[in-house]
């Protein structure tokens, strides 16, 4: 008799152990005041990054999101891919990502943040996207302040102001700036339509060359420096990821390159007025961090980073004779290429 009472007692205990574990479970879903949402509370989110191009902005994008998702305290398995500029390549990882079920997608640049949230709209996997400099025009938001089912992000919309106040501090006899860019990217396209509107307030005129693919590049440059006094770059992920082609042709001319962000100065621009990726990918991670833990994504409309930085090439100004006023100098941070030693 004792040992049946023994018995049963073990077993009550073994039961009420199960439920205070399940109790406990990490599996459920998110509650709240309008009830749970499709996110689950796990120990570890599967996420998925789509890359469109290798390129140093885009780099420091990726690596600001994990940041972001690592200050916010999420757990996650990373799966990250680029599509290496190739647009078919850039649609089969995103429907390769709703395939296998990731908790939340984001998509680095405006091509890939299109096709991740065509490939995960009917799976209800939210996608944040980042670098997109107009979701709108990229329909990717209904408004500047009404999100999309199911994604969200932040937008990289250059400071072209502050990019052409920077032009003719540093050269202010220049009279010509030209743009190279990729007549099939929503980003250059929106880019290069704030230029129009902005460089006569600044005494400028607009040159652009337009291509379709990498290929035409070389020839659009060689055009392009024998018209301009000046070239601005901007984000295009074409041109961005041919930089050292269009640095050497525009060096051989004398010609300054203004980029758009820190790295390009690094690698061989002369300055910028543009914003800091790492900083714009750690938004995103922090958003991404909002929609794992509950929030619903359709109440996050999209941001968009507005602060901007000075950054100059010393050595690519000595190189091509142009000498930086000491009133840019004495904001701007000098990010010259690492010596070759």
């Amino acid at each position: 008799m004792k040992n049946l009472r023994k018995l049963l007692t073990m077993s009550i205990a073994a039961v009420m152990c199960a439920g205070a574990i399940a109790g406990c479970s990490n599996s459920g879903s998110i509650g709240g005041a309008d009830g749970p949402t499709d996110i689950k509370v796990t120990d570890n989110y599967k996420i998925g990054v789509l890359q469109y191009a290798d390129h140093p902005s885009l780099d420091n994008c990726r690596e600001g999101f994990k940041l972001g998702l690592d200050e916010a305290g999420i757990q996650y398995e990373l799966t990250e891919q680029s599509a290496k500029n190739d647009d078919a390549t850039n649609t089969q990882i995103a429907q390769q990502f709703a395939s296998q079920g990731m908790d939340l997608v984001c998509g680095i640049a405006t091509p890939s943040a299109q096709a991740c949230y065509n490939a995960c709209y009917e799976s209800g996997i939210p996608v944040i996207f980042n670098a997109v400099s107009d979701p709108v025009m990229a329909k990717l938001a209904e408004s500047d302040t009404q999100a999309m089912k199911g994604i969200t992000g932040i937008s990289d919309m250059l400071p072209v102001e502050e990019q052409l106040k920077l032009i003719r501090e540093m050269l202010p006899d220049a009279k010509k700036i030209g743009i190279l860019y990729t007549t099939s990217e929503a980003n250059s396209v929106a880019t290069i339509k704030s230029y129009k509107e902005k460089v006569g307030e600044y005494g400028f005129e607009l040159v652009e060359k337009g291509i379709t693919n990498a290929a035409e590049i070389p020839q659009a440059i060689d055009l392009l420096v024998n018209e301009v006094d000046c070239i601005s770059n901007m984000t295009d992920n074409t041109v961005v990821a041919n930089l050292p082609v269009l640095i050497e042709k525009a060096t051989a001319k004398n010609i300054p390159v203004f980029g758009s962000e820190e790295e390009q100065v690094g690698n061989g621009c002369i300055a910028s007025a543009g914003i800091d990726y790492i900083e714009l990918g750690k938004k995103a991670g922090k958003m991404a961090a909002r929609v794992l833990q509950g929030e619903d994504i359709t109440t996050i409309p999209y941001e968009t980073m507005t602060e901007s930085k000075v950054t100059i090439n010393t050595d690519v100004a000595a190189k091509i004779g142009v000498t930086i006023p000491q009133s840019i100098t004495d904001r701007a941070e000098v990010k010259n290429a690492p010596s070759q030693s």
